[in-house]
């Protein structure tokens, strides 16, 4: 699977995105995906993640403001990013899980992560 994020750019406070993530492979709708930020000089850290049966999960961080989506006809995963915050900004990676029909419990800790897209830089101005 190779992935690809895109639509993160410069947004005032209070804005809003819809970052994209374009998967190769005809088996897309089998993965687990999900969704990882990296701010300056901080750890990678979990946003959201998506199970193949459709079960979601947020960090508490976004919890409300963020809403993680797939469209399996177009090998496309998404994050509507909504009431942005300066501390929101950072590199937002989309990942999947390393094999079809997988739901790791701890994907948000990166274990069970096999695929990782290139990032897409999301900055929030005050």
């Amino acid at each position: 699977v190779q992935l690809q994020a895109s639509g993160g750019g410069l947004v005032q406070a209070g804005g809003c995105l819809r970052l994209s993530c374009a998967a190769s492979g005809r088996t897309f709708n089998a993965y687990t995906v999900g969704w990882f930020r990296q701010a300056p000089g901080k750890e990678r850290e979990f946003v959201a993640t998506l199970s193949w049966s459709g079960a979601t999960l947020y960090a508490d961080s976004v919890k409300g403001r963020f809403t993680i989506s797939r469209d399996n006809a177009k090998n496309t995963l998404y994050l509507q990013v909504n009431s942005l915050k300066p501390e929101d900004t950072a590199v937002y990676y989309c990942a999947a899980a390393v094999r079809t029909y997988y739901d790791p419990t701890d994907f948000s800790s990166e274990v069970g992560v096999g695929y990782w897209g290139q990032g897409t830089q999301v900055t929030v101005s005050s």
